[in-house]
């Protein structure tokens, strides 16, 4: 007779055993397969049956398919050479703290729904702020990622401007100036999304202008936010950014910090990637001001070994972003005292038990483990940043104060950021070529008008072995290149 419904004690103890062999081969062996998906749109669907079954299946039957349709079409982000966007990887705490997760399923809406999740996320709040040295006027809760959390940060800052937008909206109001949101031209675009979703829109954004290290300009920010309250806007946030995604560009957050007291405005920083480098003492300077700001996101699932998904959004003014969202219906009213409903910060009403992936992080790894773990990442970058920059191939574009390099291909005879199109077709086509070898998976952006090449370390899987071949890789197909050039006189894949 066919089993029906949910397993046995016995067999699930059975299947775990299976899941975790499964899991232990692929981050055993991960490293055989292309970072980047080999597949095109459609591939995987093309594999998977219009319907659902009727009848259960054998795990073997479903850990079978796993291997044969979904490996395949993974972009491997756990992989050792991804080394493309700020990684997401995962340490073996995080992966051991995610089946405790999903075995609980509890729900952290509420204290009385899940009064050791509220309280733990807490700690470990108090923990994170402790490594990175905020001080204790610091307080904060766990979000998806950091578009949720600078999202949840803005409209905290657009009720803490006293526009009455949680009541009465912004629509149909003509007492309502225009508002604006103000960012560096390297900020990362989910604020620009940020703004859509509160109902400032894309308007609201203003740009300002970076230095030739693509930080922020503090005196034009300072000539924006006066042109703007002399004509009659109201801004409502700045957002300055630590490490910023396209160059690793530092904004002087302690001058904006000057700037936005004076001006009344709230400061939000976006620390998402280069945060967790605050637990480094010696980096420390470079998080001068950070302390002053209004609110603060930082991502333990960037560079802190934490899988996905796991947002701190550390504020001073809990009343301004339970002003903006807070919300209890009659089935959900409680009358526990002195109890923290982490529902009434941000959007969401169902809140995962993500304090358990820091909980476990923090316990396994401890903080001397993730400091090792930091240098470690900040000298394979500082290793390969050097190597280009000796390299006559190669040029650096953009300083290195974390673990992102940023750079560029010369052509051959010495074309390089002076030159337009064609340079950066070089580049395009060394980027395809390099990625499309297997080992390692590379990015780009635009810096100064000119397509550039990125490499990021991150993930708690990367070696040394990982960078020299990216290395060996980039210098390879630069030369094949090069020869192809030669011989036919343009580029050829």
């Amino acid at each position: 007779m066919a089993r029906t419904g949910d397993l046995s004690p016995a067999e699930f103890r059975q299947a775990s055993r299976r899941i975790a062999d499964w899991v232990a081969g692929y981050r055993e062996g991960v490293e055989a397969f292309p970072v980047l998906a080999r597949v095109s749109p459609g591939d995987t669907a093309a594999l998977l049956p219009h319907s659902p079954p009727e009848r259960p299946e054998p795990l073997e039957a479903i850990l079978a398919d796993l291997d044969r349709i979904i490996l395949p079409g993974l972009t491997h982000w756990n992989h050792p050479g991804f080394l493309a966007y700020f990684s997401s990887s995962s340490s073996a705490a995080g992966i051991l703290a995610e089946f405790v997760i999903a075995a609980l399923g509890v729900n952290a809406m509420l204290w009385r729904t899940s009064p050791a999740a509220t309280e733990l996320e807490q700690r470990m709040i108090a923990w994170l702020r402790e490594l990175v040295g905020l001080p204790e006027a610091f307080e904060g809760i766990l979000l998806d990622t950091a578009s949720t959390s600078s999202f949840t940060a803005l409209l905290a800052a657009r009720e803490a401007a006293g526009l009455g937008a949680r009541e009465r909206g912004l629509a149909g109001r003509p007492e309502v100036p225009p508002l604006a949101l103000y960012v560096s031209e390297q900020a990362h675009s989910s604020l620009e999304k940020a703004a859509m979703a509160a109902g400032l829109g894309r308007g609201s954004l203003r740009k300002i202008a970076t230095d030739d290290r693509y930080a922020m300009d503090a005196e034009a920010l300072r000539r924006q936010l006066s042109a703007d309250a002399d004509s009659g806007m109201r801004p409502v946030m700045v957002c300055a950014t630590i490490g910023t995604t396209s160059s690793n560009a530092i904004d002087p957050v302690g001058r904006i910090a000057d700037i936005c007291e004076r001006a009344g405005v709230w400061l939000h920083v976006d620390a998402a990637y280069a945060g967790p480098a605050a637990l480094l003492p010696e980096l420390r300077g470079h998080f001068e001001g950070w302390e002053r700001a209004d609110s603060i996101v930082i991502n333990p699932h960037k560079w802190m070994a934490t899988p996905m998904d796991c947002s701190a959004l550390l504020y001073r003014d809990r009343p301004a972003f339970r002003a903006s969202l807070a919300l209890t219906p009659e089935y959900l009213s409680s009358d526990e005292q002195g109890a923290l409903d982490l529902m009434d910060i941000g959007l969401p009403l169902g809140r995962r038990f993500r304090g358990l992936k820091l909980w476990f992080l923090f316990r396994q790894m401890g903080a001397e483990g993730l400091r090792a773990m930091l240098r470690r990442h900040l000298g394979l970058a500082t290793g390969f940043a050097e190597r280009i920059g000796q390299n006559e191939r190669f040029e650096l574009v953009a300083p290195v104060p974390f673990s992102t390099v940023c750079f560029r291909a010369r052509m051959p005879g010495g074309a390089g950021m002076e030159d337009g199109g064609l340079a950066d077709e070089w580049n395009r086509e060394l980027l395809t070529r390099v990625n499309r070898r297997g080992p390692v998976f590379l990015s780009h952006t635009v810096l100064g008008g000119r397509y550039t090449l990125r490499l990021a370390v991150g993930s708690v899987h990367t070696a040394s072995r990982n960078v020299d071949e990216a290395y060996r890789l980039l210098c390879e197909e630069h030369d094949a290149m090069a020869a192809a050039l030669d011989v036919g006189g343009e580029m050829s894949a």
